[in-house]
């Protein structure tokens, strides 16, 4: 895996998003935003999630769709049940995927963060297959820019957001990374 100066990942396949905008001026990007989506909820392998990155989703198709209508969000990649990755915006833009957050005491997490989508829910475990493009792909992140901290969702929104959820195996991607990240545990993960 290798980015190339705007951001781009060479084994990603890039549909672009057309929601996101330019970071702060001088802005560190040093915060990893794991999450979990699934178009419609609990179903894998459509393609609501890239409908709803690129503005195209249909509000007729599923029932869930018509609270969607009007959202404009994003993430920078999107890793699938599979391990397939996507890209819908470069690394050295703001992508649409924090909403109102903090971390650490700073606000507005989308200036400083690079946002992880995998296909998924609060209620089913992720893949070995995810487990190893994550792991690969925030290896690159991390030579690439100063990362410090991954959180969930959950922590930089909490009461708003589960998100990636009770099955994602912090303590694992923490083993696998090996390395000086602060990586926020689950405290009720299994050992």
């Amino acid at each position: 895996m290798r980015l190339d100066a705007t951001g781009l990942l060479d084994t990603a396949k890039y549909i672009a998003s057309p929601n996101y905008d330019e970071r702060p001026p001088n802005t560190d990007i040093n915060l990893l935003v794991i999450h979990n989506i699934s178009l419609p909820p609990n179903e894998f392998g459509g393609d609501g999630v890239i409908e709803l990155f690129t503005n195209r989703i249909d509000p007729l198709a599923h029932p869930y769709y018509q609270s969607l209508q009007g959202l404009k969000v994003s993430v920078h990649f999107f890793i699938r049940r599979d391990g397939t990755l996507i890209q819908f915006v470069p690394c050295n833009q703001r992508a649409w995927h924090a909403g109102v957050s903090n971390w650490q005491g700073r606000e507005r997490c989308n200036d400083f963060s690079i946002g992880i989508e995998l296909e998924g829910s609060d209620t089913t475990p992720f893949t070995d297959a995810q487990y190893e493009i994550l792991i690969a792909l925030t290896r690159c992140l991390c030579e690439h820019y100063p990362i410090q901290d991954i959180a969930g969702h959950s922590d930089i929104a909490p009461g708003r957001k589960t998100d990636p959820g009770p099955w994602f195996e912090w303590r694992r991607l923490s083993r696998c990374l090996n390395s000086h990240l602060v990586i926020r545990p689950n405290d009720n993960e299994p050992a």
